[in-house]
């Protein structure tokens, strides 16, 4: 073979490797692509299966490499020694991506849309099987599983169409409160903009309680720190107190005939320190009686008693306003201005239906 037909023959065959590994290696990276949603799939279902105390289960995955994300399907959790076959926790559908606009402030961060999902607290499932130290730490373990399903911290986070629900099934009948059409905005969680002494994350909640009641939560608060400081306000309106009946029935012996539940809340926690009130008020309730029932129709006719002679009969409401104060660790809610409380409602000035107001984040500082 001459010299020049060695040559031409070499550089054909350079121009075939030239482009075989190429080709290569993008077999390679299709072959990648499409076997990444398995292999996340797995290493996602091995982590909740190592939660102590927990089994879980994620249905599919879904990998959009364009935008950083992945969706995860039908993910759910519960407890192994749970009575019941409720998840304690049931996402549909979870989808996790890079924030980019926050890496225009040199941060890498993620946000998260959940689609409809649901927390099913049931005390009988969440019972530990021994009381062990290892057993009592289950609690934390589950919440640590989740964090490491996602890698890098939570930015944003939106929630649509979700549901908060407790439920006692060994009570007769069966309790179950609830809030439904849950949707909730927080922002800027791992402090991508921030100032001193400022609450840098908003957070905005709203959903449809049991018996009709609306929820709302509205307030700023800053998550890093090992406690958070905040600055909430909680409102829960109009709710039917006859569909509060099966848990009334159960821990107070009560049954409402009609009524309204207003509770009003207002925090503030600065540095650990914590200060606010919780305000509940029932307007224009009565109660059931029983004739069958000598001992339930007695109490019930005690409490419909108090609940006359302490209710502010211009407005036809009894309400109590309980004052928080003091030390995470050690929170402070006393009895006696609970108390005067009710009789300053009864016989001073009727407290408004509605958030007061008074609690600023400066106030928890300033104590």
């Amino acid at each position: 073979m001459t010299t020049e037909r060695k040559t031409t023959h070499h550089r054909r065959f350079y121009q075939k490797k030239r482009f075989l590994i190429p080709f290569l290696i993008l077999l390679a990276l299709i072959a990648f692509r499409i076997y990444l949603p398995t292999l996340v799939k797995n290493y996602v279902n091995k982590t909740l299966s190592n939660i102590p105390g927990y089994y879980g289960h994620v249905e599919d995955i879904d990998i959009a490499l364009y935008r950083g994300a992945y969706v995860i399907d039908s993910l759910y959790l519960n407890k192994v020694s749970a009575e019941t076959q409720i998840p304690f926790l049931n996402f549909p559908k979870t989808d996790i991506s890079v924030e980019w606009g926050a890496l225009f402030h040199g941060k890498i961060v993620s946000e998260i849309y959940m689609t409809n999902p649901q927390i099913t607290y049931i005390p009988e499932d969440q019972k530990p099987a021994d009381t062990t130290a290892a057993a009592k730490a289950e609690g934390d373990d589950w919440t640590a599983a989740l964090r490491d399903l996602v890698p890098i911290d939570i930015n944003h986070l939106e929630i649509n169409g979700g549901k908060l629900s407790f439920m006692k099934v060994q009570a007769d009948p069966n309790i179950d409160v609830f809030i439904n059409n849950l949707s909730l905005i927080a922002e800027n969680l791992r402090n991508v903009k921030a100032k001193d002494r400022t609450l840098p994350s908003p957070i905005t909640m709203r959903g449809t309680a049991i018996g009709d009641g609306k929820v709302s939560l509205d307030g700023r608060v800053n998550l890093i720190k090992e406690i958070p400081d905040v600055d909430l306000s909680f409102k829960l309106e109009e709710v039917n107190t006859p569909a509060l009946n099966d848990l009334s029935k159960h821990y107070a012996d009560i049954d409402f005939v009609s009524g309204k539940l207003n509770i009003y809340s207002e925090v503030a926690i600065a540095d650990g320190h914590l200060t606010g009130y919780l305000k509940t008020m029932l307007t224009d309730t009565k109660l059931l009686g029983n004739d069958e029932n000598f001992l339930e129709t007695l109490w019930e006719g005690f409490v419909g008693f108090f609940k006359f002679a302490l209710k502010n009969q211009r407005t036809d409401t009894l309400a109590t306003k309980v004052p928080l104060e003091g030390d995470l660790n050690n929170v402070d809610t006393e009895v006696w201005p609970a108390i005067k409380s009710i009789f300053v409602n009864a016989w001073v000035e009727a407290f408004k239906r509605s958030i007061d107001n008074e609690v600023k984040y400066d106030d928890a500082f300033k104590k």
